[in-house]
């Protein structure tokens, strides 16, 4: 975009919250590649923002508030003091939307076009052009609407979440003691856990009533999540959907619900991979929950989970409970009977 090389050192202090519920940290905002970028105050990136995916509350309101396109709750806020920089992200929206294509037939008949050319001249590598295209745009706010289409399809088989209203705070302890976004227990449906895009971990029930300790959950709860971490659970999608799903993913936003279908019947049916047990043992130890009822768990001989016990980062130490015996109760019997 032409118009970036004239903000390129464009620089403003705001004020940004990534929930309502958070309170509001001072940030650096600058312009970069296509992208607002929100550091803190030692110039550290915390977010990037798509320029083209930025929404203003009002036009002429003052202090200006920005969000992210389908995510009103994360908001930037730039003082009056600040109008360079407000007058750069607005000129860049405005931009953006006069350069979208109006609808109607001739944008559809120009965008097969160029779709045929392109296909024409790039077969041998588009398929994986194309993967990797939308796996670098394809913003946060759509991965967890995908996410939440699978819960969708995979509640058709395991039945609605479990919800006893005196364990959801329980449930939220184990949550912020493992640094999951949201924790979700079901009847049936999955072996033992899963991650999903978005940030959720789905719980099978099992990992909760058949054990004595939380440990055993919080341990499969933080292997998902080193899962998520050292692959990326979008690419596995868009590698079984294929092409076609991929496009469409690119151009549209959503996935077809056929391909949405057919990956959590695959997801559902198909083994976990092995997560590294070096980062396992390293989310072990920063969350300051014992390794070894998980890997007991796992394997109760513990022949093959030997390295989790052998090297448990808080054995033998003295450690606050992952959750108080009746918390820990409650949450046995958050699916009632």
């Amino acid at each position: 975009m032409t118009a970036l090389t004239k903000y390129d050192r464009l620089e403003a202090t705001g004020l940004w919250r990534q929930t309502p519920q958070d309170q509001r940290r001072e940030v650096i905002v600058s312009i970069g590649d296509a992208t607002l970028v929100i550091s803190d105050m030692n110039d550290q990136a915390i977010t990037h923002w798509s320029l083209a995916a930025v929404e203003r509350y009002g036009s002429s309101n003052t202090p200006a508030v920005f969000h992210p396109d389908g995510d009103p709750a994360e908001t930037l806020e730039l003082l009056d003091s600040e109008s360079e920089m407000i007058s750069a992200i607005d000129t860049l929206r405005k931009a953006v939307l006069k350069a979208r294509p109006n609808p109607g037939r001739l944008r559809w008949m120009g965008a097969a076009v160029s779709i045929s050319a392109v296909i024409a001249a790039m077969v041998f590598w588009l398929p994986n052009a194309v993967q990797k295209h939308t796996l670098s745009v394809v913003p946060g706010v759509t991965r967890a609407k995908i996410g939440d289409a699978l819960l969708t399809r995979i509640e058709r088989v395991a039945g609605k979440p479990c919800l006893s209203r005196p364990a959801i705070p329980a449930l939220k302890m184990l949550a912020l003691r493992t640094n999951a976004k949201e924790l979700i227990i079901l009847r049936s449906g999955i072996t033992d856990s899963l991650y999903l895009l978005g940030g959720k971990v789905l719980v099978n029930r099992v990992l909760v009533e058949d054990f004595e300790e939380p440990d055993v959950a919080a341990g499969y709860i933080l292997a998902e999540q080193v899962r998520s971490h050292t692959s990326d659970s979008l690419e596995a999608m868009l590698e079984h959907v294929g092409l076609r799903a991929t496009f469409t993913l690119l151009t549209t936003g959503s996935l077809p619900s056929a391909a949405l279908d057919d990956y959590a019947e695959a997801v559902l049916s198909k083994q976990r991979p092995d997560v590294d047990e070096t980062a396992l043992l390293a989310a072990f130890a920063a969350t300051n929950i014992r390794s070894t009822p998980y890997a007991k768990a796992v394997d109760i001989t513990g022949e093959t989970t030997f390295g989790l016990i052998e090297a448990d980062p808080v054995s033998g130490t003295l450690t606050k409970p992952l959750l108080q015996d009746g918390d820990w109760l409650r949450l046995q019997a958050i699916c009632g009977n």
